[in-house]
């Protein structure tokens, strides 16, 4: 937390101040801090503030005592979304600067919808967040109200997030050949979802996939990986494969960079007897390393982790904020606790949530 607190130093003000009464660091710890404790609405955030100032006083200055909860989200509500996320821009190098020479790190990109911020007045607000699974910090994010722009939003992250010798990963939505393309400029690799909004495409390796000749010979040249692991009354099976025989790709000169095409294959196996099956397919630019490309498909499922956690632990769309800055802020400060909780040490093994109740 002293790391924190001297990180927020550096927090931008672009108030006028003559009218500011209680200053901006003062007023994100207070809700970074009830943010790390289990508090969602604004009411709550507030009510733990009074009831923990002692403790806040210690560590901020409340010179004017401790905010309201109108004013703590009125303030929240005038902060430009930039300012946070050049922050955690910051937060995520200074991590970084001590890591040393490690595997590339998976980017995952993928949207979501605060479903709270919408009423029969406005269209909820959605995000577009680029989450590093290794790190489990939200490296960038663009927002727009409605999720049919999730494409512009993609291509409008690409080109603010460095993606330089990571692997990014995107589900079918962002699988679009100018968003590979930037991805390849941007001197990072990628691994993209296909599915039916590429029919050709996916008609084209779902067949060559169907050839068991073909898996025979992936397998013995080393592009074949299989993993289990048990959870409550089922089995998971992951098989994947991944080959650079795509010179017989019609449309493989059209996707920048594109070096191998993969699929991969959950089985789950029941205790009652009963089975279901589920098959994807990947384009991507990394060459043939199956280890690679199955930590880039399982890490993909971290972004949705992390959403789940929003709607679940922090209980997001809840929240029926309806001013879009102090929405989205709140997205990004949610963000930012589920990580320092993810690294969060109390001595012993808890979950994200029973950790926040132990905060509170």
């Amino acid at each position: 937390m002293e790391e924190v607190l001297s990180f927020l130093e550096s927090l931008e003000d672009d108030r006028q101040q003559w009218k500011v009464a209680h200053i901006l660091k003062d007023i994100v710890v207070i809700v970074l801090f009830a943010t790390l404790a289990d508090c969602d609405q604004w009411t709550e955030i507030g009510e733990w503030a009074k009831y923990h100032q002692g403790l806040l006083k210690k560590v901020i200055e409340l010179a004017h005592g401790v905010p309201s909860h109108d004013t703590i989200q009125r303030v929240m509500a005038s902060i430009k979304p930039e300012t946070f996320k050049k922050l955690l821009e910051t937060w995520q190098n200074m991590l970084n600067s001590n890591e040393g020479e490690k595997l590339k790190q998976i980017l995952a990109i993928d949207g979501k919808t605060i479903r709270g911020n919408g009423n029969r007045n406005q269209d909820p607000l959605h995000i577009v967040s680029a989450w590093s699974k290794e790190s489990g910090v939200c490296f960038g994010q663009k927002s727009a109200d409605s999720r049919g722009k999730e494409i512009p939003m993609i291509k409008a992250l690409l080109d603010v997030v460095s993606v330089r010798g990571q692997i990014v990963t995107i589900d079918a939505i962002g699988t679009q050949k100018e968003i590979a393309e930037k991805i390849r400029k941007g001197k990072g690799d990628y691994v993209l979802a296909v599915k039916y909004n590429q029919k050709i495409l996916h008609e084209d390796i779902r067949e060559y996939f169907s050839e068991e000749k073909f898996l025979k010979a992936i397998q013995e040249q080393g592009g074949y990986r299989q993993t289990g692991e048990r959870e409550r009354s089922q089995y998971e099976k992951r098989e994947y494969w991944q080959t650079n025989d795509v010179k017989w790709l019609s449309q493989r000169k059209e996707w920048a960079g594109l070096s191998s095409i993969g699929m991969t294959k959950t089985t789950v196996l029941r205790d009652d007897g009963t089975q279901s099956e589920e098959t994807r397919y990947y384009i991507t630019s990394l060459e043939p390393n199956i280890e690679d490309f199955a930590r880039a498909v399982r890490g993909h499922w971290s972004v949705e982790s992390m959403h789940w956690h929003l709607d679940v632990t922090f209980r997001e769309d809840k929240n029926h904020t309806l001013n879009k800055t102090a929405a989205e802020n709140m997205n990004i400060i949610r963000k930012w606790a589920l990580a320092l909780l993810k690294t969060l040490q109390l001595g012993q093994k808890y979950s994200i949530r029973l950790k926040r109740r132990i905060l509170s």
